[in-house]
């Protein structure tokens, strides 16, 4: 078997954050096709990145597709010159999680029977809120009923006002501070949440990386006060270890960092100097379906649980979960919403997450089947495969 063409395909959603996903068809000249999917933050990211796929052809095109792990170091090694963590390793994602969707195909199996078979029957899920309901204590209550009333037992909310330097929640450090307001409002929207949600929901916070260390410290205390919160992620940007240190120093609450550390090398000082109770991977941005399983069994060496961070499509979600499917460390994996319909449009089969837990279908590979009439109808203008 040969690898034929590698395409990106940028496909339209509607009302979401994303704006589109991004995926990544692997064909074979066998006819059997892999999946994967990528979606960066950006429009302008996606489209980089997709041009990247694209050149990838040249370097791929006759490789054999079930020798994933050479294939793996073959690419990765390839941007070594350009810094092989970020855009490189996105590419390396969708790619790897295509190759595996193919190698699953090819025997007949799901990929969590090739990665040494299951631990559970199912995956255990954290969902978030529709904070633009949180404009009032009924759209509060509303939005955190609806979670409770589905079987989630988790749910992951950002509760710091988006003021000032603080508007664009992923990218918005300068100073790292909060007014004294928006601690406030931070504050009383947790304690609602609590009050709301009950004791039995775990409460996790979203800091987004954007606080210095001092800020980080007097918010994830104040949060803790106001409403028993279970982890608090990201509270300073992930360039410095040191900072994180400190906050971890300082404050009583589980910390979670990694949905922005690519690869398993990335992981190593997180590990070594105890600076994270949880780790969240991100499988379509590490490195792919073979990097998310080799972060767990590093984390599994040290007791830390593994929660897989997803806030994009239905490979996404999937793909994190075969690989929760075998890791003993598990602790959820992120869904965007407790509703997973509006991935329908995108798959043949719905996915299914009643309970508050994700069920996959023992399919081969990955277990979906793509909507190739929405794919075709609702791809943007020259990436459409």
């Amino acid at each position: 078997m040969k690898i034929t063409a590698i395409k990106p395909w940028l496909v339209k959603v509607p009302k979401t954050y994303w704006g589109e996903y991004f995926f990544v068809e692997v064909n074979t000249d066998e006819g059997i096709t892999g999946w994967g999917e990528i979606t960066t933050t950006t429009l302008v990211a996606n489209r980089a990145v997709a041009g990247i796929v694209k050149e990838l052809n040249a370097s791929l095109v006759g490789e054999d597709p079930t020798q994933i792990e050479r294939l793996w170091h073959k690419t990765f090694r390839s941007f070594t010159y350009m810094g092989s963590r970020g855009a490189s390793t996105h590419v390396i994602s969708g790619i790897d999680i295509a190759l595996w969707d193919i190698r699953g195909k090819m025997l007949g199996q799901p990929i969590y029977d090739l990665l040494g078979g299951k631990v559970r029957d199912d995956v255990s899920l954290y969902t978030h809120p529709d904070q633009s309901n949180f404009n009032s204590d009924e759209g509060i209550e509303k939005e955190v009923r609806a979670i409770s009333d589905s079987g989630h037992t988790a749910m992951k909310f950002d509760p710091f006002p988006h003021i000032g330097e603080q508007s664009q929640a992923n990218a918005g450090y300068l100073s790292g501070k909060m007014p004294a307001e928006g601690e406030r409002i931070a504050a009383e929207m947790t304690a609602k949440i609590r009050e709301y949600a009950g004791p039995e929901m775990e409460l996790l916070i979203d800091a987004h990386g954007r606080f210095d260390v001092p800020t980080a410290i007097r918010l994830c205390n104040s949060l803790e006060d106001a409403g028993q919160i279970d982890w608090f992620e990201e509270p300073v940007p992930v360039e410095s270890y040191h900072a994180l240190s400190q906050v971890r120093d300082k404050v009583n609450v589980a910390i979670s960092v990694g949905e922005r550390l690519h690869t398993r090398w990335d992981f190593v000082p997180i590990f070594e100097n105890k600076l994270a109770d949880y780790v969240m991977p991100d499988v379509t941005w590490t490195g792919g379906i073979t990097e998310l399983k080799k972060i767990a069994t590093m984390a599994e060496a040290y007791y830390i649980p593994v929660s897989p961070h997803d806030a994009s499509g239905p490979i996404n979600v999937v793909a994190g979960a075969h690989v929760m499917m075998t890791t003993p460390n598990f602790y959820r994996v992120e869904t965007s919403n407790q509703d997973l319909s509006s991935y329908n449009a995108f798959i043949e089969e719905p996915l299914d997450n009643s309970g508050g837990t994700l069920k996959l279908n023992g399919k081969p590979g990955l277990g979906i089947d793509i909507n190739m009439d929405y794919f075709h109808a609702n791809a943007v203008e020259g990436f459409g495969g």
